[in-house]
């Protein structure tokens, strides 16, 4: 019995491994605040109660092609921060009607490469770009990547970016 019970444990966490692995194709950019520019500081459209701030490589920073694509080799990072709350459990807001920025709450990543999802069904494709989602400390945070693909997959027209015209020289 022991060994059919050790038999399933060790299914699973192979099953989990190889499904997580297949969505791991991105590392964490350890140091990317000193060597990416952060580009812009918002309200996080998607998520009432959050706040973002946009890094992105060298590569990005030169801006899209003739193509209108950022370049192979571009990489994004998103600082994703919980909003602060008032007494009442309301978002907080500035004098500016701005988000008050609170708990570090997640590092999203995406980067463009030549084949990048070309394996992904059409709503999921995102233009050679993928994603990545980390916990402050650099450490791989559970998520689900296909929402990340899913939110961007339909903004094409903007290289599936929705911070496009901020990069736009």
């Amino acid at each position: 019995m022991l060994k059919i019970i050790t038999g399933i444990v060790i299914i699973c966490l192979l099953t989990f491994s190889l499904a997580h692995g297949k969505d791991n194709k991105i590392h964490f950019p350890a140091g990317y605040k000193s060597t990416y520019t952060n580009y812009v500081s918002n309200d996080r459209i998607q998520n009432e109660d959050q706040t973002i701030r946009l890094f992105a490589n060298e590569i990005a920073m030169k801006g899209p092609g003739k193509d209108g694509k950022l370049p192979y080799g571009s990489i994004l990072v998103a600082e994703v921060y919980k909003a602060k709350k008032n007494k009442d459990g309301s978002v907080a807001t500035s004098i500016l009607n701005r988000r008050i920025r609170g708990k570090f709450a997640l590092v999203g990543v995406m980067q463009r490469k030549k084949g990048f999802g070309d394996d992904r069904p059409d709503g999921l494709k995102t233009g050679d770009w993928d994603f990545a989602a980390f916990k402050p400390d650099g450490s791989v945070a559970k998520k689900d990547l296909n929402s990340c693909r899913a939110c961007h997959a339909p903004i094409s027209n903007t290289n599936h970016l929705f911070s496009y015209e901020h990069l736009v020289k």
